[in-house]
């Protein structure tokens, strides 16, 4: 039975995804995705100029004169969402965590798709791939979805990206559009996302809080590292702490930007205390003038 709570939620989060997806997604989502490939569609009367490759050769010589093949775009697309639910997801500093964006950007994500008449699966992964839903249509299984996103708890604390990839590879046997959404505090996982992203058409959405981009006031604090659990005490006053910090924070974005680029992924990143529609919007935009070219 679910809770009350996780009730509202899911209420909150259909009316809102559902809206916007509507007024906004749909077209620019419908131009951002190419669809698997070009299947026949019908044969008509050749015309001065039409291509003489697809000329259909046994209907025109059965009706004595000649026909070229048509195609449309296969457009259906199976879109899964592979959510990170490691124990960092839980973070937060601000109205709510990074596991509260990534489970309405996820919604956001699958009712954009239903509109278009697109598939949607549910990857989710800790340091160990925790639950998969095959990739359906309509308006009960996206609710089945976001439920899943908000009530699984999962058996993992830490993040294995790697684990997660390789699993949808050898899973997904025809191109699927995979959103990767992590917060990616992890390594040890290009050679996995290389492999997927020859095989899908891989987007990666990184969530970080305020509080991972920005060091708090100066002073002494009591950290604690959610996925490891570990204990440690830090005093932000130090300038040479503040300066490994930047440095480190500084490197990992570029250092990940650096490898999306290197195998041609799209990415985003969105911050748990700003707008992240526009960010998804943006790149909607982007691809559709990518593939418009």
């Amino acid at each position: 039975m679910i809770a009350e709570e996780t009730l509202k939620k899911i209420k909150r989060i259909e009316i809102v995804s559902r809206k916007a997806a509507r007024d906004v997604f749909a077209g620019e989502y419908h131009s951002a995705f190419k669809g698997r490939g070009m299947e026949f569609s019908q044969v008509r009367e050749y015309q001065s100029g039409d291509d003489s490759r697809f000329i259909d050769w046994n209907v025109s010589s059965r009706l004595g004169r000649l026909y070229v093949k048509q195609f449309v775009e296969e457009r259906e697309l199976t879109i899964i969402l592979a959510l990170d639910l490691s124990a960092s997801l839980q973070f937060v500093s601000g109205v709510k965590s990074k596991k509260e964006i990534a489970a309405e950007l996820s919604a956001l994500i699958a009712f954009t798709a239903m509109l278009n008449n697109d598939k949607v699966g549910l990857l989710l992964f800790s340091g160990q791939v925790e639950w998969y839903i095959p990739p359906q249509k309509g308006r009960l299984h996206l609710l089945r979805l976001i439920r899943d996103i908000i009530e699984f708890k999962p058996l993992g604390r830490e993040t294995s990206i790697a684990n997660a990839l390789a699993y949808l590879t050898l899973l997904i046997k025809k191109k699927a559009v995979v959103f990767l959404i992590s917060d990616f505090l992890d390594d040890r996982f290009e050679t996995a996302l290389k492999i997927a992203s020859r095989k899908h058409d891989l987007i990666a959405i990184d969530i970080a809080d305020r509080r991972e981009l920005t060091l708090p006031p100066r002073g002494n604090f009591l950290l604690r590292d959610l996925e490891s659990g570990r204990e440690f005490s830090a005093d932000f006053t130090r300038a040479a702490l503040r300066r490994k910090f930047h440095d480190i924070r500084d490197r990992k974005n570029q250092q990940l930007t650096e490898l999306f680029r290197k195998y041609g992924i799209d990415s985003l990143a969105i911050h748990s205390d700003r707008d992240y529609e526009k960010p998804l919007f943006d790149l909607f935009l982007k691809r559709r003038k990518k593939f418009s070219r």
